[in-house]
């Protein structure tokens, strides 16, 4: 008896379920549609939804009222949904679909297509969402809308300015002017709401953070005997912590710049940047030296080992490189190779390290870094 009441009940709960069926994108009149239809459905906990992805290149992310045209990210720092590209030719009919399953239904879910510029166009979609108050679709929208404005006035910009900008020679190699001017927002992040102002790259993160206090990037400094920082570039976003575990020998990690990859940033910089700088810290197996970097920028960040003739040889580190653009890490590694390190002399001398070093932490600020080392004999503090 039992068991056919559980039985029933399970019947009669997938009998229940709906699902709706989404078109994402398509053609009207031969031309692009960047719009879900429809752009709303109210569902309850084990309906679907269906996207079907017509014309065009698009995709379906999760994300939150408050940051939205930005991916939601779970407690492990992953999308809560986010699906692939789908291409899809003008004379195609076979959409392919993805399908979301509803597990909450007791708060609005929103999403966006993450194809550049398609959310700032208004190309939204929302589960639930409430047709009165503060946090509407049309609210949701204008949100968006509001990010495209900007996206398209940076654009327009950048244009302007790199008409007249010259490029830069590095080493022989010639690369495109960098656009990346002053901008201030107001980002939300959970209940925090602040004004920042930063300077902006393309293909920079958003100036919001993805925890509350970060996550953590373990980067490995000369492991197995290498010459090598293990991985050699990341991508972090403010708040986020970039630990450097020097495992053996002798390394540095010392922030530089991309036209001279192998020379402190202190000594090129024309704005009184200094940089981060671990000194030299010897390897150990357990972990135990170690150089943290707090990250609050989100443009690109280079860095080198001083030892030596360590950075010419290839070891160097990045930050944010755009890696769609010319100077990615690979450019970058290529400069230092070619500069074979030949400025490391001007005040990058080698050294043996100290033998008692610990660990230390860094926080970089607009290029200027605050050094808090632990563990180096009677050195407290150094603003440098």
């Amino acid at each position: 008896m039992l068991f056919n009441a559980l039985l029933l009940s399970s019947t009669a709960l997938l009998a229940r379920a709906a699902n709706f069926d989404v078109r994402v994108g398509g053609l009207e009149g031969g031309n692009p549609v960047l719009k879900f239809n429809p752009e709303f459905v109210n569902a309850n906990v084990g309906d679907t939804v269906t996207f079907h992805f017509a014309q065009r290149n698009h995709s379906v992310v999760e994300t939150s009222f408050n940051s939205v045209c930005q991916p939601l990210l779970n407690e492990q720092h992953v999308p809560t949904f986010s699906t692939q590209f789908h291409p899809v030719a003008n004379d195609e009919t076979n959409f392919p679909t993805e399908v979301y399953t509803v597990t909450d239904a007791s708060k609005p879910l929103w999403f966006y297509c993450s194809q550049k510029s398609h959310c700032g166009k208004g190309m939204i979609f929302s589960i639930n969402c409430p047709t009165t108050g503060e946090n509407t679709l049309d609210a949701f929208r204008q949100r968006a809308l509001a990010i495209g404005a900007a996206e398209a006035a940076a654009s327009s910009s950048a244009a302007a300015w790199s008409s007249t900008a010259s490029p830069d020679v590095y080493g022989g190699q010639t690369y495109p002017p960098v656009y990346h001017p002053t901008v201030t927002r107001t980002v939300t992040f959970q209940t925090e709401t602040w004004t920042t102002t930063y300077e902006s790259y393309e293909n920079s993160p958003e100036p919001t953070p993805v925890a509350e206090d970060g996550i953590v990037h373990t980067v490995l400094v000369g492991a197995n005997g290498s010459l090598a920082y293990d991985p050699p570039s990341i991508q972090a976003n403010i708040r986020d912590t970039v630990r450097f575990v020097f495992k053996a020998k002798n390394h540095t990690i010392t922030q530089s710049s991309f036209g001279d990859p192998c020379r402190k940033l202190e000594f090129t910089s024309t704005t009184g940047q200094v940089g981060f700088d671990s000194g030299f810290v010897p390897g150990k197996d357990d972990n135990s030296a170690f150089f943290d970097v707090k990250v609050n920028e989100t443009g690109p960040i280079w860095a080198y080992c001083r030892q030596g003739n360590h950075c010419g040889q290839g070891m160097v580190f990045a930050i944010n490189a755009d890696e769609s653009s010319a100077r990615n890490f690979a450019a970058f590694q290529a400069l230092a190779k070619t500069i074979n390190g030949t400025g490391s002399n001007n005040g990058n001398t080698a050294g043996n390290g100290s033998p008692g070093a610990g660990f230390a932490t860094a926080s970089v600020v607009g290029g200027l870094a605050t050094l808090v080392l632990v563990g180096f004999g009677s050195v407290a503090a150094v603003m440098f």
